[in-house]
């Protein structure tokens, strides 16, 4: 996507352009390079976030995996230049569904808060027993973060 139209800061365009790529190609075996040390997620599925760093990149290495047909359709971004958001669409086992990204950039470019919404909740569910499968014995050591 062009993100000449986000008045993003300049780190916080590079690290968004990286980020395109990985998801583009389906690898974000260096999306560390990108990510606050202390970065924080926030999923669709749980009140509390989930913190630092590794478990935020465990989540998105794992979703990234189970979504099919991911595509992003807008972005917006923030008077700062440091918060983006972007819209997408994907499917989960049979279902279709629709969500956002809220990244939160720090001056260095690096993410410190990654939140997911996503629609319908049917499809919420499928993904939610999905990463239940595949990282709940992992997640209950970063519950509870930031």
């Amino acid at each position: 996507m062009d993100q000449s139209s986000l008045n993003l800061q300049p780190a916080v365009a590079a690290s968004l352009e990286k980020w395109h790529k990985m998801v583009a190609s389906g690898d974000l075996s260096t999306l560390d390079a990108i990510v606050h040390p202390d970065a924080v997620f926030r999923s669709p599925m749980a009140f509390k976030p989930y913190a630092p760093a590794p478990a935020l990149l465990m989540i998105l290495r794992t979703v990234v995996t189970i979504f099919q047909d991911f595509t992003y359709h807008r972005e917006f971004g923030s008077d700062d230049g440091l918060n983006v958001v972007l819209e997408f669409s994907a499917t989960v086992q049979d279902k279709q569904l629709k969500g956002i990204d809220m990244i939160r950039f720090d001056e260095a470019g690096r993410i410190v808060e990654f939140e997911v919404m996503i629609r319908p909740f049917s499809a919420l569910q499928a993904l939610g027993t999905e990463m239940g499968t595949r990282l709940a014995q992992f997640l209950p050591a970063y519950k509870g973060g930031a």
